[in-house]
């Protein structure tokens, strides 16, 4: 039977997209010169948290010197920092930092993965790399049995989402939108705390908050 625990040893395995494949490879042996006493993940992510998660998290893709780097996802990075924070100040996650896979970070309740598991060239995968990920994150769906909500971080995030629930016509995205799923599900929208949102205010700490209050809230 399919498991959380093998599908994270196929993600890590991954070389289906040879453009993604070189440049995760290629950052982790250039690496940034802050970083240069870091052994870099520099492979595929899977998901990281509760497997028996009612909230699931999606964002876009790992950071090129985050989780490439650390080898968890959305760890080592500015946009971790904030999702971490969050999830800590819903009770979601034991502690609010994530630094390394080996932090002791635990996640309640809640699990946290990514349309695409290779950091991408400027943070943009291309439709046919999207694509060739889409079935890891269809399995992880399938096999969180308990999840109530999905938390998208971010429009690309949305849109998969969409399309892996078929929903028709695709719904608008925005921050705080709710969108009812089959099975009493929801899909719940949050702008995505990269640093264009956060440090130009379109996203604030107090906004982001409020979102995981929320899924804690439509979660039960």
């Amino acid at each position: 039977m399919d498991s959380l625990e093998a599908l994270c040893a196929e993600v890590i395995e991954c070389r289906r997209c040879p453009r993604l494949v070189e440049w995760r490879e290629r950052v982790a042996r250039e690496k940034r010169a802050s970083f240069a006493d870091w052994d870099y993940w520099g492979r595929p992510l899977p998901g990281f948290g509760d497997a028996a998660a009612r909230i699931v998290v999606v964002g876009l893709a790992p950071a090129a010197h985050g989780g490439n780097r650390t080898g968890r996802i959305f760890t080592g990075d500015r946009s971790g920092d904030w999702l971490f924070r969050a999830l800590h100040h819903a009770g979601l996650a034991n502690q609010p930092t994530s630094d390394h896979r080996d932090d002791g970070l635990a996640l309640r309740d809640t699990y946290v993965t990514a349309a695409v598991r290779c950091a991408p060239p400027d943070n943009k995968p291309a439709p046919a790399e999207r694509d060739n990920c889409a079935p890891y994150l269809e399995r992880e769906i399938a096999l969180l049995r308990r999840a109530r909500v999905y938390v998208a971080l971010g429009a690309f995030a949305a849109g998969n989402l969409a399309r892996h629930f078929a929903l028709r016509p695709r719904p608008r995205f925005g921050h705080g939108v709710e969108v009812p799923l089959p099975g009493g599900r929801t899909l719940l929208g949050s702008y995505h705390p990269s640093q264009r949102n956060t440090f130009t205010g379109l996203l604030t700490e107090d906004m982001f908050d409020t979102v995981f209050r929320r899924a804690r809230e439509l979660a039960g």
